[in-house]
C-alpha cells in the first residue's frame, strides 16, 4: 500500500510518499518546502498570508499525490497551527481550498509519534529523545526501550529566530536572549527536574542539519553521531557575524542559514541541562510515527480523505 503523509510544520512543509510491504516501510519520495509559517504570526494569529501559504502547499502537494494516483493522503500540523489562537479558522481555510482535513496534534502526542517514529529504525534502551522544530521542541524520556514521560516546550528554531534576531545571524546579546529563553522553558519541565541523560536522541530536521556540519567543519566521519563537545566547538566556528560564516552554513546547509545557530543553541543547552555525552541522530520521527500509530493501526482509515 502507497500512502502520502503531509507534514505542516513551523518552519517547512514536508511531503513523504511511503509504500508499506510485508511490514517493512519505505520512503518513495520526499519533498520539504521552506514556508516558514512561523514568520507569519501577529498577536498569536495567522496573518491572511501565512493562511494563503499554508493553503498553497497543502493544495500543491496534493495534486502532487493525485498525479501518482496516491489516494491515501494523510496530513497533520504540529505547532505551526496549534500555537496560535486561530487554529479552527485556518483548519478551516486549508480544507475548503484543498479538501483535505489537517490533523492538529498536540506536543505530547507529537513528542509520543516521535518517539514510535524513531525506535523502528533505531536500537535505544535508556535516553532522551529530542525533536527541535521550527516552533516546539519535544523531549521523551525512555528506560529500557519503553516511553516514560513527554514534554514539548514551545520555543523553536524559528520562533527563537523571529522573537529573538533582528538581522540574519544572532548578535552575541541575541544568543544570550535566545539562551534565556531555553533555560526557562527547560526550567518549567519538572518531569525531568533531577534527570541525567547520557545519550540523546536527535530527530528532525535541525538535528540533521547539525549532523552535516558536525561532518562537513569538523571532518567528522560517525555519520549519524555528534558528540556532545563538538556542539561548542561548532557553535565557536560560527560565531562571527562574517562572510566566512555565511559561507560555511550555505555550503551546508542553505535553507536554514538563518534557524540553524538558534535551533544549535536549543540543542547545546538541552545536552549540557541533562549532561548528555552524545546525540544519536535518526532518520525517522513524527511522520513516520503518525504513519505507524494514526494510520496503519488504524487500517488506514484515520483522517483519511
Amino acid at each position: 500500500m502507497i500512502y502520502g503523509i503531509i507534514d505542516v510544520g513551523s518552519n517547512t512543509v514536508r511531503l513523504t510518499i511511503y509504500q508499506y510491504e510485508n511490514n517493512e516501510l519505505k520512503s518513495l519520495l520526499h519533498k520539504k518546502t521552506m514556508v516558514g509559517l512561523a514568520g507569519y504570526v501577529e498577536k498569536g494569529l495567522m496573518t491572511e498570508t501565512g493562511i494563503e501559504k499554508a493553503c498553497k502547499i497543502v493544495a500543491e502537494y496534493k495534486n502532487i499525490l493525485r498525479n501518482f494516483s496516491i489516494s491515501n493522503i494523510h496530513v497533520f500540523a504540529t505547532a505551526s497551527l496549534r500555537n496560535i489562537v486561530n487554529t479552527d479558522e485556518v483548519v478551516r481555510n486549508i480544507r475548503e481550498a484543498t479538501g483535505v482535513h489537517v490533523d492538529v496534534i498536540s506536543g505530547e502526542e507529537e513528542a509520543t509519534l516521535d518517539f514510535v517514529g524513531a525506535t523502528h529504525i533505531l536500537p535505544i534502551t535508556d535516553g532522551l529523545l529530542v525533536d527541535i522544530g521550527g516552533g516546539s521542541t519535544e523531549l521523551v524520556s525512555y528506560r529500557n526501550g519503553q516511553l516514560i514521560n513527554t514534554a514539548s516546550m514551545p520555543i523553536g528554531s524559528l520562533s527563537l529566530f523571529t522573537k529573538c534576531v533582528s538581522k540574519l545571524l544572532p548578535k552575541k546579546s541575541e544568543k544570550k536572549i535566545i539562551l534565556d529563553e531555553i533555560e526557562q522553558e527547560l526550567e518549567k519541565i519538572q518531569y525531568f527536574k533531577d534527570e541525567k541523560f547520557k545519550v540523546i536522541c536527535g530527530v528532525g530536521g535541525t538535528i540533521r542539519a547539525t549532523g552535516k556540519l558536525n561532518n562537513d567543519l569538523l571532518n567528522s566521519y560517525t555519520q549519524n553521531t555528534i558528540e556532545r563537545d563538538h556542539l561548542d566547538q561548532l557553535l565557536n566556528l560560527l560565531n562571527k557575524r562574517n562572510k566566512e560564516t555565511y559561507r560555511r552554513i550555505l555550503r551546508v546547509v542553505p535553507d536554514r542559514i538563518h534557524t540553524i545557530i538558534p535551533g544549535m543553541l536549543i540543542l547545546n543547552a538541552i545536552a549540557k541541562h541533562f549532561n548528555s555525552e552524545v546525540i544519536q541522530i535518526s532518520n525517522y520521527g513524527v511522520r513516520e510515527g503518525y504513519l505507524y500509530s494514526k494510520v496503519l493501526e488504524d487500517g488506514g482509515n484515520n483522517g483519511k480523505r
